[in-house]
């Protein structure tokens, strides 16, 4: 594993691109889901300390499983690529689909593209992916 301990960024953020981007587009939502919850947090004041870790945790989650599957080419390529049993891969989608309604192969984010093309030949110029086609 790499120890890029010595080539460290200016903060955790990085150059903070997605800190940027996350705020540029964060007004507007925060309006509009401050006036739908407004109710509900007054009636159950708990519920958002209660419910902020899990549901972030699950929202990354079922995010990147989202991500691992465009990028590794669906069910065979998560077992292939990323070793993940059948079951594993089942509970994901199942969790992905009670979230967001759909299958993660036929979801689209929203404001998000997965440029498999481009990940592949930039892992590979970098070397970071060495595939055995034999």
């Amino acid at each position: 594993m790499a120890d890029f301990r010595s080539e460290r960024m200016a903060s955790p953020e990085g150059e903070g691109r997605a800190k940027h981007a996350l705020e540029n587009a964060w007004d507007t939502y925060y309006v509009v889901n401050r006036a739908a919850n407004k109710p509900l947090f007054a009636a159950f004041p708990w519920i958002k300390t209660m419910m902020r870790g899990q549901a972030a945790s699950a929202a990354v989650d079922v995010f990147g499983f989202w991500l691992a599957w465009r990028l590794f080419g669906g069910f065979e390529g998560l077992q292939e690529h990323l070793g993940m049993s059948r079951s594993t891969i089942y509970r994901r989608i199942a969790a992905f689909r009670s979230v967001f309604g759909e299958h993660p192969d036929v979801y689209e984010f929203p404001g998000i593209t997965v440029d498999v093309e481009a990940f592949y030949a930039g892992l590979t110029a970098q070397g970071g992916l060495k595939r055995d086609d034999s």
